[in-house]
């Protein structure tokens, strides 16, 4: 699809995507652990949420997290 639109690009857009999802399951791993209360100084990435919001945070909870 994405070639249909960018025919001369040179874009691969699942590795973009497999990057894209790593990145977010790692930010939701830092925010779950803060608000869980495990280690929070181990997270040297948390200091990035601090001031500002994880929009897709209950979604990617449903995803990612181990009942």
């Amino acid at each position: 699809m994405l070639e249909n639109f960018l025919p001369h690009a040179v874009l691969k857009a699942k590795p973009n995507l497999e990057s894209r999802i790593r990145t977010l399951e790692r930010d939701w791993a830092t925010v779950y652990d803060m608000f869980s209360g495990k280690d929070n100084s181990s997270h040297k990435a948390a200091g990035q949420f601090r001031y500002c919001s994880f929009p897709y945070y209950n979604q990617l909870t449903s995803i990612y997290s181990k009942d």
